[in-house]
């Protein structure tokens, strides 16, 4: 009796992410369909595949032995597209992008949408942290993150380098410098984000490398709410290079520390099992091309 193509492509998606819930998300199918084609291939060919329905999913014998031979159907088609030359056409599409820089999201976006006008687009923001766990549950298809943690689940395509900077009010002292010593930090009233972020957690990291304490610091969460902060003189802040739109009431400075003397690093970072679809190509193409970062 023969498979099912479709009910071999739902049982290996479940397998890889241990929850029908993920895998519908990354197939884009509601999640009773999943459910009823599972269901269907095992009543089919009279094997359980699962041990039980509840996640984390673990397989039985006989769905090990399956998600082998599914790992190598899937590859295989896969080359096959390349092989023959696939055309890149996500018309009608809908790309999902996470990330944690507004203007490098932007810049892709933008690329993107220049190749493909016709595909759709949705874009969720966060911290690096936020965005990486939104690509791992599969709610993203793909997120542009400031030095993730590596995972051989995940690609990662250099896109862009970045540096930190000091914001300071209009007409702080500090201002007068072409660059801010870490050091001159320590009498300032430091604004930061939240305990989670890339920028707080580099921020710390210079601080604790400088040996310095700063006589108090704010958190205020997000970006906005500090800049706004900033130009009030409620205190100064660290942000990524560039994050620092043009504002009369704020000047940005180089940071000079004893870290970081590589600057910080940018990814495309998208799902390694999906790298060969057609929107990944897509998209790991683009950003290849928009990419800053020098070999």
């Amino acid at each position: 009796m023969a498979a099912n193509y479709q009910h071999l492509r739902t049982f290996h998606a479940i397998a890889l992410e241990g929850s029908v819930t993920r895998a519908a998300r990354r197939l884009n199918v509601a999640q009773p369909t999943l459910s009823q084609q599972l269901k269907a291939l095992e009543e089919r060919h009279g094997v359980t595949l699962f041990e039980s329905r509840r996640a984390p999913l673990k397989l039985t014998q006989a769905g090990r032995d399956l998600f082998a031979l599914t790992e190598r159907l899937f590859a295989a088609a896969a080359d096959v597209d390349d092989m023959l030359g696939e055309a890149v056409d996500v018309r009608g599409g809908v790309l999902r992008i996470g990330g944690d820089s507004p203007p490098q999201v932007a810049r892709l976006v933008a690329a993107f949408r220049a190749q493909h006008p016709g595909a759709r687009v949705q874009v969720r923001m966060g911290n690096a942290r936020e965005t990486m766990r939104w690509l791992g549950a599969a709610e993203i298809d793909a997120a542009i993150a400031s030095d993730p943690p590596a995972d051989g689940q995940f690609t990662y395509d250099p896109l862009y380098t970045d540096s930190l900077s000091v914001a300071l009010p209009i007409g702080h002292p500090l201002a007068d410098l072409d660059a801010t010593p870490i050091e001159r930090l320590a009498a300032e009233t430091l604004l930061l984000r939240e305990p989670t972020s890339k920028t707080r957690a580099f921020t710390e990291q210079a601080q604790g490398a400088a040996g310095i304490a700063v006589r108090e610091t704010l958190e205020l969460h997000c970006r906005e709410t500090i800049r706004e902060a900033v130009a009030l003189g409620l205190g100064v802040s660290l942000f990524c290079s560039s994050e620092c739109p043009p504002d009369p009431r704020v000047v940005y400075r180089p940071l000079v520390s004893p870290i970081r003397q590589h600057p910080l690093r940018g990814y495309l970072v998208c799902q390694q099992d999906r790298r060969r679809s057609t929107l990944i190509r897509s998209l790991r193409a683009i950003a290849k091309a928009l990419s800053t970062v020098s070999d």
